[in-house]
């Protein structure tokens, strides 16, 4: 088998199991929508920002250490799985330990309800917890047991969910005064998207936790150093990456007037999951890249490979942001059933844009990867992390939403372009500028007619989405059956 049908044989698999607990969250909006308000819906898309954020501080950039170390040290390949474990669960427990008992303090700080900064704090022990678990399928080349845990992991969240929305409700009419009726939650009935989340999530940590004997918890301290500095930098990066994917909802929340707060974060994450299709094929593509990356860096035309990867990702993501502007009436009819909800879909061209180019900078990375130079990256995420903030605080009185759309495209921009000058002088790749550039470019202009100028017509978007692939099919037509052949 070629290393291009290797490489998307396990990004297809990592892409589902990556997609799918991705699409619930899509799948469920049609529920939270019609279930929780506009309000209630604000909360829970701000609580899980922070909780996005927490699971980069927990994981500390060991998970991409522990695949770099791996495979520098193979001679200590086991010394370096166990202790990578070690750390991250002796640093989880601790973290825990602390945030509990000051649970009620953090609650007020924050303005949420007690009980729902302690879901969120076991959220993410329990998540923490299972990170270096699957990172160990994922370097063994175990794709299938990867994917059948993470997918069991979102049928009992997606069962969960219908329970305590659709069935408990019922039960509990019909059977006035009984247990069901005792339990069920009126005012705060977005309690229990966390409490779905955290069952799954322990339910997902019992059956990894063989992974913890298997490993073993011997611990290396001159290898823990080690990968502490290679992961500073990753962490930095992280933080970075959550400020820009997350603290947009956060800011919204703390900036806006009280009265419209929550409101606002609720339509604004509403219509952000529209965006998320881009993020669903981003992410299984970059979880299937990255052992990839680290396992041909010594190959001989490793740098022509990742040119090659780079332009058929941009055009498998330029052709994936034409669908969804094509046909998005038809999505938020189906993902949004709320009119109320609508008012925030001008910002679904610009997030889609926006995760096309963060997608894109994952695979210019490679250069700061394989040359162990993780500062660069640092050094970028963080620029774009400023860009972020600065943006979003000038921006967010004025034109509220709007403005955290606007950044969120002018960061991931920004580092797309910034990745791609220091990686050209570092560690030059190939690129072909000229295919990458024309297909991104026709995609977003033909995105512009079909949205703002034919207003969501159906048949001038979909003869011009006919259009763009047929001119990919005639483009690449050559390099593409030199590839089904291999």
């Amino acid at each position: 088998m070629s290393i291009f049908k290797k490489l998307f044989k396990q990004t297809f698999i990592y892409g589902l199991a990556t997609v799918l607990p991705r699409a619930l969250g899509i799948v469920l909006v049609p529920l939270y929508v019609s279930v929780l308000g506009k309000e209630q819906y604000g909360v829970y898309a701000t609580l899980m920002a922070f909780l996005i954020l927490g699971n980069v501080l927990l994981s500390y950039g060991m998970e991409t250490a522990f695949f770099r170390f791996i495979n520098k040290h193979e001679d200590q390949k086991k010394l370096v799985q166990s202790t990578a474990l070690t750390s991250v669960a002796l640093s989880t427990l601790l973290f825990l330990s602390i945030t509990l008992f000051f649970n009620t303090s953090l609650a007020e700080f924050l303005d949420f309800r007690k009980e729902f900064v302690t879901h969120g704090l076991i959220i993410l022990a329990l998540d923490a917890l299972a990170v270096l678990p699957f990172a160990w399928f994922r370097a063994n080349e175990k794709p299938m047991r990867y994917a059948v845990i993470k997918i069991f992991n979102v049928l009992i969240n997606l069962s969960l969910n219908l329970f305590f929305f659709l069935v408990l409700p019922s039960w509990a009419r019909n059977d006035p005064g009984s247990f069901w009726d005792a339990i069920l939650l009126t005012d705060t009935r977005v309690a229990y998207v966390f409490i779905a989340n955290l069952i799954a999530s322990a339910i997902t940590l019992i059956i990894v936790s063989p992974l913890y004997v298997r490993i073993g918890f011997r611990f290396s301290s001159a290898i823990w150093k080690g990968m502490l500095r290679y992961a500073l930098p990753v962490l930095i990066a992280g933080i970075a990456f959550s400020i820009n994917e997350a603290f947009d909802k956060i800011l919204l929340r703390y900036l806006l007037p009280s009265d419209i707060a929550e409101a606002e974060v609720g339509v604004y994450a509403a219509c952000y999951k529209l965006g998320v299709f881009m993020t669903l094929f981003a992410t299984a593509f970059r979880l299937g890249i990255e052992p990839f990356f680290f396992n041909h860096a010594k190959s001989e035309n490793a740098k022509e490979t990742y040119a090659t990867i780079t332009k058929y990702f941009t055009i498998f993501g330029s052709g994936i942001l034409l669908f969804v502007i094509v046909y998005i009436d038809l999505f938020k009819r189906i993902l949004i059933p709320d009119p109320k909800f609508w008012e925030a879909l001008v910002i679904v061209p610009v997030i889609l844009l926006a995760n096309l180019c963060l997608g894109i900078y994952h695979n210019l990375s490679v250069w700061y990867k394989v040359t162990d130079r993780t500062r660069y990256g640092a050094v970028i995420s963080v620029i774009g992390a400023l860009i972020t903030l600065s943006l979003n605080l000038a921006l967010i009185p004025i034109i509220s939403y709007k403005g955290s759309a606007i950044a969120t495209l002018a960061a991931y921009g920004s580092m797309m372009v910034i990745s791609y000058i220091l990686g050209q002088r570092n560690y030059a790749v190939p690129y072909d500028l000229k295919k990458i550039g024309g297909y991104l470019m026709l995609s977003v202009g033909m995105s512009v007619l079909s949205f703002y100028v034919f207003e969501g017509n159906l048949i001038i978007g979909t003869a011009l989405l006919l259009v763009f692939l047929l001119w990919i099919i005639i483009a690449e037509k050559t390099q593409l059956m030199r590839l089904l052949k291999r």
